[in-house]
């Protein structure tokens, strides 16, 4: 058996291996670099090595570092979690070289599936169909054209290599194959050292459909059911379920059999995963990921394994345990990705502090997260925050758990993806089991992610927000400070929020009640219940809401009955030196400018990319606020940015 475990991850994952390894009397050692120092996965492991570095090409990628670390702290066996070097061959070779247990599949085995085209050989040797598709090696201009109509558009761009949605483009246009391969290869040598890629036909209206497979040595191979993962933004994953509502136990036992066949082909060892896409009965294959995946959870709430357990039995050299050859499903479980992403911002990355991150605890709910009160969302990683899984014996109950735990939830701190996954929980289409991978293409993504609250909701957390910093201002004092022993003016504090400004007036009178005005506009009869420095009940027109609130500096935390809102207070005396250009593009992120593509003197339209920054791996497109020319260009391609930073200033026609 195994007795010391090094995991070669950070974070969730992490944290999650180690929960396993004390249930099977495994010392967990954790490997960390500086930017992580004091996380909170690094103080629950037994060991911890600093590998040094915050880049992940000086910590998490740094194979002999990893190495030496699993000398150091006495580790006998390497997990690799996901992500980083959890499908290197090279890595895994060196593990085995170095006398350790590979928690993995063989180093061949990973190297070969991790060609896609390689991959897609071995389904077909096994007699699983995969669509048509052409290696774009040496292929340009009008040969490249000519192999794409081949195909048939539209036409779905893939990365040879990796995955995570990193190097894939959807395309129906051809005008567009050209720019959009040299955008894909860039992004995917960016993520996975290797630029190269294939043509696939482009399946509409398709659903996303993924076997868990687990291997052993002893010839044992065996499906552990699917799980449905078609809704997806730009090819990331946001919501998965098991079982998947498009499939009966027929097409379940028949896309079994074939990810076995697959995985048998191969030579599997250990726990992996084969994709479809699927059109009504018919399924083609798409590849295999040879790790353990992020939406594994959903599989164990709905068949009671640990696959963690599953793999270091395996990677032990022993058979697969009797409840994992013939496993019984039961209930329903959903997953909903949490990111630290900006949706008011075209969804690029946020970083930051969180001060509070809160999930309510729930019979049936689970929460894979390494974030905690005081956590850093670093530039450095992953966005991921917490994936929230919640299991019920209807798809209905579960669905409404996770919608209710996504709601209690207290975020305050860098922007989230939050928003965005409660309203697509709730979307009919979802509800019905109807969505494909093409699902989110065809909505109003900006309507879907914009904050819970509307405008009106928005204002009565502002004045919950004033109401509670009055009250925070006041504390000890017999009255709160504002209340006049004759009448007075208002108290006026201006809030920035989703929906535009908001500004609050308020007066305190000696019978107890509170004159309210909003935008200068005064409520009708008002009154509060519990007021204290964080909470606040707001009765109006008979209708009671209760308000959570918090503060960091001039930032405004608001949880109410609608949702979150962030509330910014205006300072009473603004520094008058410090003003922005009008029209300023400002880098939402750090990162590196990948093209910059527009210059000076250049006439813009609203909504037209100027720049490409890469960030984390991936390349984000920032877009002129609105139509001019551009009077300054303060970047050059290749440069690297800080987050605020001013990249172009396009000047108004006539300004």
């Amino acid at each position: 058996m195994i007795e010391r475990l090094l995991v070669a991850n950070r974070g969730e994952i992490a944290r999650r291996i180690f929960r396993t390894c004390r249930e099977m009397g495994i010392v967990p050692i954790a490997v960390y670099s500086d930017a992580d120092a004091g996380s909170r996965f690094v103080t629950e492991a037994d060991f911890a090595y600093r590998l040094g570095g915050g880049l992940p090409s000086e910590s998490y990628l740094a194979v002999d570092r990893i190495i030496e670390g699993a000398r150091r702290t006495g580790a006998d066996a390497v997990h690799p979690g996901y992500g980083f070097l959890a499908e290197s061959p090279a890595f895994a070779r060196a593990v085995i070289e170095a006398g350790l247990i590979w928690v993995g599949p063989p180093p061949e085995v990973i190297a070969t599936l991790g060609s896609k085209l390689r991959a897609k050989e071995i389904a077909d040797s096994a007699g699983v169909r995969s669509l048509p598709s052409v290696s774009s090696k040496d292929l340009a201009g009008e040969a490249l054209q000519s192999e794409a109509n081949r195909l048939g558009y539209p036409i779905l761009i893939k990365a040879v290599a990796g995955g995570g949605g990193r190097g894939m483009r959807l395309i129906d246009d051809p005008s567009q194959l050209a720019a959009e391969v040299e955008g894909a290869s860039s992004e995917a040598a960016a993520a996975f050292g290797d630029g190269s890629l294939f043509l696939e036909k482009g399946l509409t209206g398709s659903r996303h459909v993924e076997i868990q497979v687990m291997a052993d040595l002893h010839g044992n191979v065996v499906s552990l059911g699917e799980r449905e993962c078609s809704l997806q933004r730009r090819f990331q994953k946001l919501i998965e379920e098991s079982p998947s509502p498009a499939i009966d136990d027929g097409l379940r036992a028949q896309m079994g059999e074939a990810a076995v066949a697959v995985a048998r082909a191969a030579r599997y060892v250990g726990a992996g995963t084969v994709e479809f896409l699927l059109a009504g009965k018919d399924f083609w294959f798409l590849e295999v990921n040879t790790r353990l995946q992020v939406e594994h959870g959903v599989t164990e709430e709905t068949t009671g394994l640990d696959l963690v357990r599953l793999q270091l039995l395996v990677a032990a050299g022993q058979p697969l345990p009797e409840e994992a050859l013939d496993p019984e499903p039961f209930g329903h479980a959903i997953e909903a990705r949490l990111y630290a992403e900006d949706p008011l911002h075209g969804f690029v990355p946020s970083f930051g502090r969180f001060e509070r991150f809160q999930v309510p605890e729930a019979s049936g709910l689970r929460v894979d997260s390494a974030i905690e009160d005081g956590s850093e969302q670093s530039t450095f990683y992953d966005s991921m925050v917490a994936k929230l899984i919640a299991w019920a014996p209807s798809r209905a109950e579960a669905a409404a758990l996770l919608v209710a735990s996504l709601e209690r939830t207290r975020i305050h701190g860098p922007a989230t993806n939050r928003d965005l996954l409660v309203r697509l929980l709730r979307h009919p289409d979802f509800k019905a089991g109807r969505v494909d991978i093409g699902f989110l293409e065809r909505q109003p993504i900006a309507d879907l992610a914009a904050p819970l609250p509307d405008r009106e909701e928005e204002q009565m957390a502002a004045v919950a927000a004033a109401i509670c910093a009055q009250a925070g201002r006041a504390f000890g004092s017999r009255f709160p400070s504002g209340w006049r022993n004759n009448p007075s003016q208002p108290q006026r504090v201006s809030f920035a929020g989703a929906h535009g400004p908001t500004e609050v007036g308020y007066l305190f009178r000696p019978n107890g009640t509170v004159e309210i005005e909003v935008d200068r506009v005064p409520w009708e009869g008002p009154s509060l219940r519990g007021l204290t420095p964080d909470r606040v009940g707001l009765e109006l027109d008979g209708l009671l809401r209760s308000y959570e609130v918090s503060r960091s500096g001039l930032v405004h935390h608001v949880d109410g009955p609608s949702g979150y809102s962030r509330l910014i207070e205006e300072p009473r005396f603004p520094d008058p030196t410090s003003i922005d250009a009008p029209g300023s593009l400002i880098s939402p992120m750090p990162g590196r400018i990948a093209r910059v593509l527009t210059e000076d003197g250049a006439e813009v339209e609203e909504g037209q990319v100027l720049v490409v920054i890469e960030a984390m791996k991936m390349e984000h497109s920032l877009r002129s606020p609105h139509a001019g020319v551009v009077s300054q260009v303060q970047i050059s391609q290749g440069s690297q940015v800080e987050a605020g930073q001013t990249l172009v200033v396009v000047t108004r026609a006539g300004d």
